[in-house]
């Protein structure tokens, strides 16, 4: 038993050599129309039908019609290697071509633009600028939501209380996730443990007199720097950075030196003359 011949593929053969195929100057002055200039739209670079099948089963697809698409040159300025697609579309039994749409296309060797990136994600540290606002997400991982003044402990003395106390007095917090992310960022920089000038330090923050630990969970591990001399002065800090502004550190006299209060004359470089 030999194969059924599929209809749709008949009437696509049928497009790509009949009216639809043949419509080249109407598919071309479509194609003018939406450039806005003819010398836009270059030399004809064929004509392809369009495959698709009907949604239901009864339908014959003979019955839809046909479709194909006219591409041409592109000349518009900075658009090489892209072409004009124009779809023509005919009803089964009629001659008339009608003009679906006129597209814009690229082809393999056009230039394209980098994928869009949301705002949220292109955004880098030091792009925010005077007068620049930028809103945060509801579900923006790094906080969390928390005391607000419309929660039950807003009518409760001594809840409010207890979430000041605790820095709860807002709509959100950081969650832990965003303190570990904070965490991340603040040792790998400038002023964390691994940096030239931790490493030759006397001694770490932690132990330092102007060392000021931030409040809550972090305390033990961040804090900002209150030495007027150091580098990192009113700068966020680790517990293990350092420098040697250090209020512990001290000159180790490593030779005792001679104080040397009268004159002294050092006669073994010359000779002295007699009569």
């Amino acid at each position: 038993m030999g194969d059924v011949p599929d209809a749709h593929a008949s009437s696509s053969r049928s497009a790509a050599s009949g009216p639809l195929a043949g419509a080249v100057e109407q598919a071309r002055a479509a194609a003018v129309e939406t450039a806005g200039d003819p010398d836009l739209v270059g030399e004809h670079l064929g004509a392809s039908p369009e495959v698709f099948r009907p949604t239901a089963d009864d339908v014959p697809a003979e019955a839809l019609g046909s479709v194909v698409t006219h591409t041409f040159a592109s000349r518009l300025p900075g658009y090489v290697g892209w072409h004009w697609a124009v779809t023509v579309a005919g009803v089964p039994g009629e001659d008339t071509v009608t003009v679906d749409e006129v597209v814009l296309l690229p082809g393999d060797s056009a230039l394209l633009a980098p994928a869009w990136v949301p705002w949220h994600e292109r955004l880098r540290p030091g792009d925010l600028s005077v007068g620049d606002v930028l809103p945060s997400t509801e579900d923006d991982p790094r906080l969390v939501p928390t005391w607000t003044a419309s929660d039950d402990s807003a009518d409760d003395p001594e809840g409010r209380v207890v979430a000041e106390e605790l820095g709860l007095g807002r709509e959100r917090v950081m969650s832990a996730e965003g303190r570990a992310e904070a965490v991340a960022r603040w040792n790998a920089g400038d002023f964390g443990p691994g940096s030239a000038m931790a490493r030759s330090a006397p001694g770490p923050c932690a132990t330092c007199g102007f060392w000021l630990p931030l409040a809550g969970s972090l305390r033990q591990r961040i804090g900002a720097c209150g030495n007027v001399y150091a580098p990192a002065d009113g700068r966020v800090v680790t517990a293990d950075y350092g420098c040697g502004a250090h209020s512990q550190a001290t000159l180790v006299v490593t030779e005792p030196t001679e104080v040397v209060n009268s004159a002294r004359y050092d006669t073994g470089a010359f000779d002295v003359l007699t009569d």
